[in-house]
């Protein structure tokens, strides 16, 4: 497949076509089997219907049924798909690392494997992007998910708005397109924990966002948990902001002050007042109030170093076991 040479430049991508581009869709896979091959035909169908020049990268993460098999299928069948297949299960973003370093288009678009991210749709976020922004998202009409995936999806919007400055009033999904620039920079970031939503607002200027279409999952449950939601606010929190570590240090001066102010009182009390109390109630509780938040602090430190041995020690986040393509 020959790629465009041309980079695809914000200042003049306003005066270029749809077409003067090509394209890497790039689809996670994981325990799809039953619709994941329907997604590729779907895409494929889409971008040869409007003419546009396309690559299908489809990364399975660690699939535990038939989903490798019927990629792997697709990849021998089409010259336009290749398929990858990761050690174990890394995650979704770590899926999307790699599907992005093995993409070759002017622009990469990002979607989920089960059709509620409707490939036709991609063609909006194309539209959008030839008028010179560098990454544009996905703004769902109603997303089709359980209450506690919509709550989510609120928190970690909120949390990228204060750790990735993500702009008032711009809508973030996984269904984008970033240009090949902002690609680049995602892919020569070293970070063992990747988070391509937050790593796309921090590496581009220009992002943007556009109305399209979220469609109810036609074959299964997703597999995005209430467990998973909160690994990736963890994710986020630990990984990409000092917020935690703040938020510790705050706690603790209010918790000092407060001790300091609880021990001047003691003090004058004993000085001005007879007691008959021994005051080792006093001290135990100030010792458990203490030697708890001591145990805190060094544990949330402990999280922080453990995640800066896994950015220094790991030369990637994941390890692709097979590569199949026509």
């Amino acid at each position: 497949m020959s790629v465009n040479s041309s980079t695809p430049a914000g200042a003049g991508a306003s005066a270029r076509t749809a077409s003067d581009f090509c394209y890497s869709v790039v689809i996670p896979v994981y325990n799809s089997q039953d619709v994941v091959g329907a997604t590729v035909d779907r895409v494929l169908e889409v971008f040869e219907g409007a003419g546009l020049r396309h690559q299908v990268v489809l990364v399975n993460d660690g699939s535990r049924d038939g989903s490798w098999d019927v990629i792997a299928e697709r990849a021998r069948r089409s010259p336009h798909v290749v398929a990858l297949d990761l050690l174990r299960n890394y995650g979704q973003h770590h899926a999307n690392l790699a599907g992005m370093r093995e993409a070759t288009g002017d622009y990469v678009i990002t979607l989920d494997d089960d059709l509620q991210n409707p490939p036709d749709q991609a063609l909006l976020l194309i539209d959008k992007a030839m008028e010179g922004h560098d990454v544009v998202f996905g703004r769902f009409e109603r997303k089709q998910a359980r209450g506690y995936r919509r709550l989510g999806s609120r928190v970690i919007s909120a949390i990228n708005r204060r750790v990735f400055h993500q702009p008032p009033g711009l809508a973030v999904s996984n269904y984008r397109i970033l240009r090949r620039d902002v690609v680049e920079r995602i892919c020569a970031s070293r970070t063992a924990h990747p988070y391509i939503t937050g790593q796309a607002l921090m590496f581009s200027s220009d992002p943007a966002d556009v109305l399209v279409r979220h469609d109810a999952r036609a074959v299964g449950e997703s597999h995005y948990s209430l467990r998973r939601i909160v690994s990736l606010v963890l994710t986020i929190l630990f990984s990409y902001s000092v917020f935690p570590l703040r938020a510790a240090a705050g706690l603790g001066f209010a918790v000092a002050a407060g001790s300091f102010l609880l021990g001047l009182f003691y003090l004058v009390r004993s000085v001005f007042v007879d007691t008959q109390v021994p005051g080792w109630t006093t001290i135990a509780v100030l010792l458990a109030l203490m030697n708890g938040f001591v145990i805190m602090l060094l544990s949330m430190l402990g999280e922080y170093v453990v995640r800066t041995l896994d950015a220094v020690s790991a030369p990637t986040s994941y390890h692709v076991a097979r590569r199949v393509t026509s």
